[in-house]
């Protein structure tokens, strides 16, 4: 073949992204598209009792204000989607509604009120100054715990859900027997996203039909939602995804800006569009982390673990989401006990409503926070029995596949001894010594932090693909998944020509249009390559069965087969390409065969998994800690395109030591963001990261026919813990006995000052 799997490859995408000929949201909406300002709350929690827009509809240049009162009297459905999870006592999780614009009460800081469509976003914000508002305050609550006053009737003591997974009473005998118990608190800080594209999105309506623009993760959740709130058969709509400028998880959501845009749209018959603001973004982008994890972990006296217990608080934020509520409960329980052997375990994850953000649901997926908080207590039950961080991992590693945990995962292949070892060689854990007497000579404290990890890909494991061979030799792939920046066009049409002989520049790739390709699961979760890939594979294959049977009979060949990307039979020296096979069946009348489309379902989840080595320095005198070392082995099974995944790898890291060493939403006690701008919100700068060390060491998964296990979010699911351990492992001879993210100057020089 002329390109094989794990070669080189350049992204295909670079040449428009860098030569300024991207298409993101805001640069293709039409030119005569009005413009879209929302009147937000700049209280955390009030009553509204007056809200009179009368004096904003006639200002100059106004077209149309918009508040829920009008919205419900349209028809419209203001209540957004929401999930909800059993509660270990068999009960329902709270279910709030939320309204698309606030409906009598505002909930958070940032709440859109009203929506201003005007000729000029300076007409529309002259005309929100006109809007006469008043709100009765409302107590404010800020703690994880449940309690304190009532942001919601439908959710008593603020709590949004009570979830327990594993075996409770089991896991607590093994831990009244055991030998050892270690103790951990860890405390997961608030982080937003900051994508470097905020989102926007435009909305307009033509012979009837919507058609939303969204810088999303995907469309048919969006198609879903616009048809079910504004009473549209899904037909009637069509959503589309451009170029996107970083996604990150928290794209993939519905939001309430989207659905009121289209209302506006409807109402107006003319093009509505809105772009978010750095500061509004930080304010109504849906947040991350924030939650405190209590661990447990017992051991025998061989220092084999005997039981492992997690309680979490998480924050859910002023709102339930369509994917918030469940994902610490569902995504701790999936990689609990998926490194480790261990035979009992318990998570009980009880989430609150809170008067801070609008909705908590973006967290990485959720492997971070079970990533880091395992981690973490292994170290500290390294330290505090006296044993080697490295040798008590090995001792507890699951060592046979296919393995199946006590929450039920099935994991198919693995070698994490194969790839711990290689990860002590890579980063030279034996010359570590001598590194941290040099940095001790310079009067700096060096640590060494090692974090094991593995997750699970995500989201739905459901996936189409559709592929048209062109004339002219060339082929279209639809694709159902939605680039955020990762380089899906290149990995795509590169597997496509692998499969099919088509060279790779001769293969467009369509994304993020509902009407050319009908279901697909977007991008998360790190599932894009490893579903899509396998939806392209089985187009190709099902493509293939229908060109023989025409050729056989066309041809006059009998043993005909596809094979090394060519048509041929033995005995025969006649070879065609597909290319070459759709143009016969095209001047046979057989362009059906031209068009092709599959649905698969994975057979299972992949499991990726490795190492990661950070060491840091740390000044005493200023607190200053720079991460100077990093090294990675990573077990992503087969590679496609290694550049890509490296790059994937690389920003993970670097989100993960964002939110290790600088990053913190933080809110005053009346639920005011303090860190609402990149002046008092620190985000990683190249120079704050060290060169990074990445080795492949794979063990290709059973359960994809390419033997893929997926690399998206692995970078951040490891960094926090290996930057966290060797903080921890840093100030350990100081005296300072706990570390919490983020691990700012100041905190660290406080830590030092108090254990002197």
């Amino acid at each position: 073949m002329k390109f094989g799997q794990s070669q080189p490859a350049h992204r295909v995408e670079d040449h428009r992204f860098l030569t300024g000929q991207g298409r993101y949201v805001d640069d293709i909406a039409p030119k005569n598209a009005l413009r879209a300002w929302f009147l937000r709350s700049d209280r955390a929690h009030a009553d509204i009792t007056l809200l009179d827009v009368s004096a904003a509809r006639t200002a100059p240049g106004v077209h149309l204000v918009l508040t829920a009162q009008d919205l419900r009297a349209a028809g419209v459905d203001i209540g957004m989607r929401f999930s909800r999870v059993a509660n270990r006592d068999g009960s329902r999780g709270a279910a709030p509604p939320r309204p698309v614009l606030a409906d009598g009460r505002v909930r958070f800081v940032g709440e859109a009120m009203a929506l201003i469509v005007a000729d000029s976003i300076d007409a529309a914000r002259d005309a929100a100054d006109l809007i006469a508002l008043d709100m009765d305050e409302r107590p404010v609550t800020l703690s994880l715990h449940p309690g304190g006053p009532e942001i919601h009737p439908e959710a008593p003591a603020n709590r949004a859900f009570d979830f327990g997974i594993g075996h409770e009473a089991e896991t607590a005998a093994a831990l009244a027997t055991a030998a050892h118990v270690v103790t951990l608190e860890v405390i997961h800080n608030r982080v937003i996203v900051n994508p470097m594209e905020p989102r926007g999105a435009w909305a307009e309506f033509q012979d009837g039909r919507l058609h939303l623009c969204v810088n999303g993760q995907g469309v048919w959740t969006q198609k879903r939602e616009l048809a079910r709130m504004l009473g549209l058969p899904e037909d009637a709509v069509r959503v589309t995804n451009p170029d996107v400028g970083g996604g990150f998880g928290m794209k993939a959501m519905t939001y309430p800006e989207y659905v009121v845009l289209a209302q506006a749209a409807r109402l107006l018959g003319r093009p509505v569009r809105w772009m978010a603001e750095r500061g509004e973004g930080m304010l109504t982008d849906n947040a991350g982390r924030d939650l405190i994890a209590r661990a447990e972990m017992g051991f025998d006296a061989a220092l084999r673990i005997t039981g492992y217990r997690v309680t979490v608080l998480s924050n859910l934020g002023a709102y339930n989401s369509q994917y918030g509520q469940p994902i610490q409960s569902e995504l701790f329980s999936k990689v609990l006990t998926g490194l480790y052997d261990i035979p009992h375990a318990w998570l009980n994850s009880i989430g609150t409503f809170t008067n801070t953000a609008p909705v908590d649901a973006y967290r990485g997926a959720g492997r971070p926070e079970a990533i880091l908080t395992i981690e973490r207590v292994m170290d500290e039950a390294a330290r505090q029995l006296g044993a080697d961080p490295f040798d008590l991992r090995r001792r507890n590693f699951i060592t046979t596949f296919p393995h199946r945990t006590v929450t039920d995962q099935f994991i198919d292949v693995g070698d994490f001894h194969r790839v711990l070892a290689r990860a002590e060689v890579e980063g030279d854990v034996a010359g570590f010594p001598e590194r941290r007497k040099s940095s001790a000579n310079k009067g700096l404290l060096r640590g060494l932090g090692l974090a094991t990890y593995i997750e699970s890909i995500l989201g739905d494991d459901v996936e189409t693909a559709r592929i048209t061979l062109d004339e002219g030799g060339g082929a279209t792939l639809y694709v159902g998944t939605q680039s955020n920046g990762q380089g899906h066009e290149t990995v795509y049409a590169r597997m496509l020509s692998d499969m099919t002989g088509i060279p790779v520049e001769a293969i467009r790739v369509v994304q993020g249009d509902s009407d050319l390709i009908t279901k697909g699961g977007g991008t998360g979760g790190s599932r894009s390559v490893t579903v899509q890939g396998t939806a392209t594979r089985a187009t190709v294959h099902r493509m293939v069965d229908q060109f023989l049977p025409f050729l056989s009979q066309d041809l006059g060949l009998e043993g005909l087969r596809f094979s090394d990307q060519t048509f041929g039979a033995p005995g025969s020296n006649l070879r065609l390409t597909l290319a070459e096979a759709a143009d016969l069946a095209r001047r046979k009348g057989r362009a059906d065969l031209c068009d092709g489309s599959a649905t698969i379902k994975l057979e299972g989840r992949s499991f990726p998994n490795g190492a990661h080595l950070a060491e840091v320095e740390i000044d005493p005198e200023t607190g200053a800690c720079r991460v100077d070392r990093y090294t990675v082995v990573d077990d992503f099974g087969t590679l496609i395109a290694p550049e890509l995944a490296i790059g994937q790898v690389h920003g993970g890291i670097a989100q993960g030591l964002g939110q290790a060493v600088m990053e913190d939403a933080i809110h005053d006690e009346n639920g005011q963001l303090l860190t609402a701008s990149f002046m008092d919100y620190a985000m990683p700068r190249a120079d704050d990261l060290p060169f990074i060390s990445f080795t492949s060491e794979p063990v290709p998964s059973i359960l994809n026919p390419f033997g893929m296990k997926g690399c998206g979010e692995a970078g951040t699911v490891g960094a926090l813990g290996a930057i966290s351990n060797a903080v921890r492992d840093a100030l350990a001879p100081a005296g300072v006995a706990r570390v919490d993210m983020p691990f700012t100057p100041q905190r660290i020089w406080q830590w030092l000052q108090d254990a002197k």
